[in-house]
């Protein structure tokens, strides 16, 4: 860990005397430092386990203290406000004191050499938390064209773990985050790959020829229905849309 993310860490604890010393830890470096930290950033807990798939879905639309800064952040970036909700959720629980032992601080989990990035001073405050994590997510998605599942895996990984696999690596934690996010983010997981909806270059629609008149043509008791142009011939194919009794 960097020297940074150890003042980040000590940081925390200076600004929220009152959490749990309980769930402080401290780890003695072979070159004599401490580093201290709490394990309830991304690796966060529920009863000692990690929370279950039920949990988080619970807890998906719970309303918090944080919602209308989310909605005015994401609004800001182009970024839809449930995905920056999804991600704070699976990085945080809604909690603005949760510090991991990687020195990952607040709501939404920012590394220092990101809050540094995105000109975040205070990482302990979640409106400045949200914001840089919020406008992170939105690089993300213009980078990887609006792919929901790659901006999410380099959110935990790194953009460039995702650019060298060319997708999510194979990194176990990063695997079940992004599982995690997406189960949150789009009801078990039914969100398309591509969301150019948000940031970044939109899907392309399908292009469609103009609609031909429908035409019909009796023959050998039947009527023939196509809308392809002339209608084809009995002894060609028969692209058609269908065919009815002639007597009907």
């Amino acid at each position: 860990m960097t020297r940074l993310a150890v003042l980040c860490v000590a940081g925390g604890l200076l600004v929220f005397p009152g959490s749990s010393l309980a769930d402080v830890k401290l780890i003695r470096k072979a070159d004599g430092g401490i580093v201290m930290f709490n394990n309830i950033g991304s690796g966060w807990k529920v009863g000692g386990k990690s929370p279950s798939d039920a949990f988080l879905l619970a807890r998906r639309d719970a309303a918090t203290a944080f919602d209308e800064a989310i909605r005015r952040h994401a609004e800001h970036n182009r970024v839809d406000p449930r995905l920056v909700k999804s991600v704070m959720l699976v990085e945080s629980n809604f909690n603005p004191r949760a510090l991991s032992p990687k020195g990952a601080c607040g709501l939404m989990q920012l590394m220092p050499g990101t809050a540094k990035r995105y000109g975040i001073q205070n990482s302990w405050d979640p409106h400045e938390n949200i914001r840089g994590g919020t406008a992170y997510l939105s690089d993300l998605l213009g980078m990887f064209d609006g792919d929901v599942v790659r901006t999410l895996a380099a959110y935990n990984a790194g953009e460039g773990a995702v650019q060298r696999y060319r997708g999510v690596p194979p990194y176990r934690e990063t695997q079940e985050y992004v599982r995690r996010a997406m189960l949150v983010y789009g009801e078990n997981g039914n969100v398309p790959l591509l969301s150019g909806g948000f940031r970044g270059t939109p899907v392309a629609s399908t292009r469609r020829k103009p609609s031909e008149p429908v035409k019909l043509q009796r023959g050998a008791g039947v009527l023939l229905i196509s809308n392809l142009g002339d209608v084809p011939s009995r002894r060609g194919p028969s692209p058609v849309l269908g065919r009815i009794a002639a007597n009907r």
